[in-house]
């Protein structure tokens, strides 16, 4: 079934089941499709889209996301999400990159637009409000359309065609343009549903942002997929976080690290025990095993989840049942692709051994826009290169080591930073903690330790290895330890280790 006949589908077959809650509003599937058909014909027939042209949005998780998306797929156009979290100079280099022919703006972002709207003259700016000399609106859009015969999409349009361009969380350097296909979305949603054992009986829970493929594609498309109801919250907080569970059935939820660490330290969290909840889902980051015992010890599996901007991201996931059982594994490969790892001559590894993490499937990316060259460099014969390092067990699950940029070679040792991190956060008087390689004369470069400590005081390097000894190699016990309040990340929770480089030359060469 192709994206865009995914609403309707459920609008014939089951009009008044909720598909949105927003706002404690119920949205059902057939209020859906037909606000879907109002973007359609807005795009069709007002702004004259043709296939392929680019559509942004800028705005929080919303409703009206989610029916621009649909009507993208219904009219051939890409959808272009926009992280909300950027400056103006920032969208300005992704929107020139991007060239979408219309910008849809919630309210809040109006006066941000504005003042870059120099850098916009090519684009046709809409907001949900009234319009202005700058903007029109989807009201009147709307107005304008309601004597006009249905637009009708082209006979050309197909499963194979392009629908997201979401551009990379740029931790490692300037984002990059992934440009998914609907055949995409749906292998995506077919893994989601194996993951997630899917029914339309299940509520899921939306708090990450959508701009990303993690908030969108990990569960609330997947869910829309199979006729579930999907509550949104505009972004996360915890109050409405617990308030949703005392009004809504929760069954199924997505989070990341900071978010998990943030609702567990409510006092709500102990008291909330919800029988119907039956998962949630974590990812985008390395998780400490400690945090998948605790969850998991409190009654819900917590599930790790493992893939890229570019896989849409579901590549792997840990089976339910084994959550508990391997806490440090982030699954096995996803039903609807294949994983293997290869090793700096592209030769596959043995079991147990590590090498680079390659991914094959329809849920893999089509390129990267307008990189020729950055998308050779990430395929090998329809393998795409995610550069994480991992392992295989002797069961088939994986572990994700850490990043071939991100890997410290020490003495001539290969390290990888996810490993001793995954050790240290299980210290309990360690908050947070990433490893950064440091160049030295001696060793070639040296790990540092950047921790952030549950009291706020300084970690002391004694405390460290005496913690590390018999735990990891000693050849991975960090040398250096800088202590910081908090570890600096992006908008899915990601730590930004370029960030830090800086710090670290300054705090260990005073």
């Amino acid at each position: 079934m192709d994206l865009s006949d995914w609403i309707d589908q459920h609008a014939c077959n089951n009009p008044d089941k909720s598909a949105l809650i927003f706002n404690n509003t119920s949205i059902s599937y057939k209020s859906l499709a037909n606000q879907i058909n109002d973007f359609t014909q807005i795009l069709g027939t007002e702004l004259s889209i043709k296939p392929g042209d680019r559509i942004a949005y800028l705005g929080l998780n919303s409703p009206d996301m989610i029916a621009i998306i649909f009507a993208c797929a219904r009219v051939g156009a890409i959808f272009l999400p926009l992280n909300w979290r950027l400056a103006g100079p920032e969208h300005c280099q992704l929107l020139g990159h991007a060239t979408p022919v219309a910008l849809f703006a919630e309210q809040s972002f109006i006066n941000h637009i504005d003042n870059i709207c120099d850098e916009l003259t090519s684009i046709t700016l809409v907001s949900f409000n009234e319009e202005n000399d700058k903007w029109l609106s989807v009201n009147k859009l709307n107005e304008n359309n309601s004597n006009k015969p249905a637009f009708t999409p082209p006979n050309s349009i197909s499963e194979e065609d392009s629908i997201i361009l979401c551009y990379t969380s740029g931790t490692t350097g300037i984002p990059k343009g992934a440009l998914l296909s609907k055949k995409a979305l749906a292998t995506n949603a077919l893994n989601s549903i194996d993951m997630h054992n899917f029914t339309a009986e299940d509520i899921v829970l939306t708090v990450l942002p959508m701009f990303h493929v993690g908030g969108l594609n990990i569960q609330t498309l997947p869910a829309l997929f199979s006729g579930s109801t999907v509550v949104i919250h505009d972004r996360f907080d915890a109050e409405q976080f617990f308030d949703s569970f005392s009004r809504y059935p929760i069954t199924l939820t997505l989070v990341v690290p900071t978010i998990m660490h943030v609702i567990m330290a409510d006092p709500r969290w102990q008291s909330l025990k919800p029988k119907q909840l039956r998962m949630i889902s974590i990812g985008s980051s390395v998780v400490p095993e400690s945090l998948v015992k605790t969850v998991c010890d409190w009654g819900v599996p917590l599930v790790q989840v493992y893939g890229a901007t570019e896989t849409c991201p579901i590549a792997a996931y840990i089976p339910t049942n084994d959550a508990a059982r391997k806490p440090a594994s982030t699954g096995k490969t996803a039903l609807h692709c294949e994983i293997k790892l290869v090793d700096e001559n592209a030769n596959q590894v043995a079991d147990g051994d590590k090498g680079e993490i390659l991914v094959k499937g329809d849920n893999v990316l089509l390129k990267y826009w307008n990189d020729e060259i950055a998308t050779k460099e990430v395929f090998t014969q329809q393998w795409f290169h995610t550069g994480d390092v991992g392992h295989f067990d002797e069961e088939g699950f994986l572990f994700v080591d850490g990043r071939i940029k991100d890997m410290i070679i020490c003495g001539g040792e290969n390290l990888y930073p996810a490993a001793i991190e995954n050790t240290l956060s299980q210290c309990p008087d360690i908050k947070e903690v990433t490893i950064v390689g440091k160049p030295d004369d001696y060793w070639g470069e040296i790990c540092v330790a950047v921790i952030a400590t549950e009291s706020g005081n300084n970690f002391e390097m004694e405390q460290l290895q005496n913690y590390c000894l018999g735990k990891i190699a000693r050849s991975s016990i960090p040398r250096e330890i800088i202590t910081v309040d908090e570890l600096p990340r992006n908008a899915m929770g990601k730590v930004v280790k370029e960030a830090l480089n800086e710090l670290i030359l300054i705090k260990t060469n005073p």
